[in-house]
């Protein structure tokens, strides 16, 4: 992923993401994480205040009468925690192009729609222009991480399984897609310069591609062809990944023809694709005629380490409802690391995996606090249960006062995660679980 824009700011400095040269810069990233953590209130204080000062004058801080005060004590006393569905009515007017500033004191530049995990339908949140510089910032930080790890890495590619997803336009014109369809179409991700991290097998034409069968597939061929330069593979989703494979299941033997013969099927008609691919591809029979026999074998175990065979890991999230494809990925890959890297959502970027080499059972994650301003709900159980929280709700006063704040929480506790970002949402997010908390570096480790 590209690295963090170089601006200065309390969410992008530029002191840690110049490059001096790839170790240096490794060490300042890897400093960046040490300083934000250990510093984590004074941190959260300066961003509850950026975001206050930014939006001091919007509609929906009016209505409780913040009147422009920046100080936590009394926006943890005035503005109440809601849910999705009561700003909705706001969302509507946004939508529909009311352009004052009722949420945000920037533009909303587009909207990110949600999975509708949650309550069956889909949700649209608002976002600004520079919620993708922060998410830039997390992806640099995923790498430098990773390389204390696995070495290396720097000396070959990925082969990462990348798409968008279709869009549509509100009635006031504004864009509502996925929030990883709204970073691969960005100048952040398109533009980015030249990174040995963000050296991909797939050219961005191929990602961007809107028709899911000519992106696949002119994936899959890049990466096939650059079989022997591939350190790393990886989709967002195991499920994804697994996609991939299963695709190159049924597929490659026109694969291997396009390879033979430096060519790319007729099926794949975008024009941009085609020529990105034609660019990389050159005749090389001898990669085909071993690709042909090892997906002509009657078993497929450790097909990813048997044609990618420099691959060091897997990067997938393979958490949650994720967990069910571990035992096929480790069929696949002969059993290689399953690495998640980052914790995110539509609503906000949270945090990074400082051990990524854990099992997929003790994946946690380290919140970084320069992303949004954290608050936590403990979560209370009621006869050795915990209350359910899948549909997050509002919260009233005697809840409202049990709110703590980042370094205040708890070992072992439960907690609802509450964040209000740059874009001015005050939402009530997901469950997580304090595990760990290293005095020397201040990490806290998460686990949805």
């Amino acid at each position: 992923m590209p690295e963090a824009p170089k601006k200065t700011s309390v969410v992008v400095p530029m002191d840690y993401v110049e490059d001096h040269g790839l170790a240096d810069k490794n060490k300042k990233v890897l400093q960046f994480i040490e300083d934000v953590t250990s510093n984590a209130d004074e941190v959260q204080k300066r961003v509850l205040a950026e975001i206050i000062t930014r939006n001091a004058h919007v509609e929906y801080l009016a209505r409780y009468g913040l009147n422009g005060r920046t100080d936590r004590e009394t926006f943890k006393k005035i503005m109440p925690v809601i849910t999705y569905e009561d700003l909705q009515p706001d969302i509507t007017r946004i939508a529909n192009g009311d352009m004052s500033p009722i949420i945000s004191g920037q533009p909303i530049s587009e909207f990110l729609t949600s999975s509708g995990t949650s309550a069956g339908e889909r949700k649209l949140m608002p976002t600004i222009e520079e919620e993708l510089e922060r998410r830039s910032l997390l992806y640099s930080l995923l790498m430098p991480v990773m390389s204390q790890y696995v070495s290396d890495l720097e000396k070959g590619k990925g082969m990462y399984f990348l798409f968008i997803k279709s869009e549509a336009k509100t009635p006031g014109g504004l864009v509502a897609r996925p929030v990883l369809t709204s970073y691969y179409k960005s100048s952040h991700f398109k533009n980015r310069p030249y990174d040995p991290y963000t050296n991909y097998t797939s050219p961005n034409e191929t990602i961007l591609c809107p028709d899911s069968y000519q992106s696949m597939y002119s994936q899959m061929l890049c990466g096939l062809f650059q079989n022997k330069e591939v350190l790393r593979v990886g989709a967002v989703f195991a499920s994804g990944f697994i996609r991939a494979i299963r695709f190159l299941e049924k597929h490659w033997q026109l694969l291997c023809n396009d390879i033979r013969n430096g060519t790319i099927d007729p099926q794949i008609t975008d024009p941009s694709v085609r020529d990105a691919v034609l660019k990389i591809i050159k005749p090389n029979p001898k990669l085909a005629d071993f690709i042909e026999v090892e997906c002509s074998r009657n078993s497929w175990k450790g097909i990813i380490t048997r044609l990618w065979p420099n691959t060091k890991y897997i990067d997938v999230i393979v958490t949650g409802t994720m967990s069910q494809y571990i035992p096929t990925l480790d069929y696949y890959s002969n059993g290689l690391p399953l690495v998640c890297t980052m914790y995110a959502s539509s609503e906000c970027y949270f945090g990074v995996n400082l051990k990524p080499l854990c099992k997929p059972s003790e994946v946690s994650y380290t919140l970084i606090p320069t992303m949004a301003y954290f608050e936590f709900l403990p979560i209370h159980k009621t006869n050795g249960s915990t209350n359910s929280i899948s549909v997050p709700k509002s919260l009233n006063e005697k809840e409202q006062q049990e709110l703590v704040d980042l370094v205040d929480v708890k070992l072992g506790q439960e907690y609802e995660l509450i964040v209000t970002t740059y874009a001015g949402k005050n939402l009530s997010i997901c469950r997580i679980k304090f595990l760990h908390y290293d005095e020397h570096f201040g990490f806290m480790y998460v686990r949805s």
